[in-house]
């Protein structure tokens, strides 16, 4: 898959270490976008941690193609949540951000926030006008991990820190 352009955002900067934990502390429900079941994805690893790891958010899976994922529910669509969800946390396609960012601005969410690998400046331009916060190439579950020093319950901490070669 190839990597899409770093085009600049323009009146956006990417938040750094201290606005994005100050927005993953303030958060308390997320939508998952492009949640899935099948345990070899990206995105069922971020929903497991969140949902085994952290108590601090309520999380919510979207997705068309799937009705239940890890026991729970998960909804066609974000406008078909029971709850308007403080950060909606996209698993789709860099070419499908400003589809998702449009649903994301219409239920009233307040933080999108693009995984890693997924950049696209007209979903950011779109959430800014529409006083959305945003967060593109950014993976929750290791930031949250990273700030709530969760990282050895994330799956980083092999126990072993060396810069020898094994034989």
């Amino acid at each position: 898959m190839p990597v899409p352009e770093r085009r600049p955002v323009e009146g956006w900067s990417a938040p750094g270490a201290a606005e994005r934990w100050d927005i993953i502390r303030r958060s308390r429900t997320v939508a998952v976008v492009g949640a899935s079941g099948d345990r070899a994805r990206s995105s069922n690893f971020v929903v497991t941690y969140l949902l085994s790891s952290s108590t601090d958010f309520d999380v919510y899976l979207v997705n068309p193609r799937e009705t239940e994922i890890l026991g729970r529910t998960v909804y066609p669509t974000l406008e078909a949540l029971p709850v308007v969800p403080d950060i909606v946390d996209v698993f789709r396609r860099s070419a499908d951000l400003p589809a998702v960012a449009a649903e994301a601005i219409a239920i009233g969410a307040k933080v999108f926030w693009a995984q890693l690998g997924l950049w696209n400046p007209e979903a950011a331009q779109l959430c800014l006008a529409a006083g959305l916060e945003v967060v593109m190439d950014r993976c929750l579950k290791i930031e949250h991990a990273r700030f709530s020093g969760g990282l050895a319950r994330a799956g980083f901490d092999t126990g072993v820190i060396s810069s020898r070669r094994h034989l």
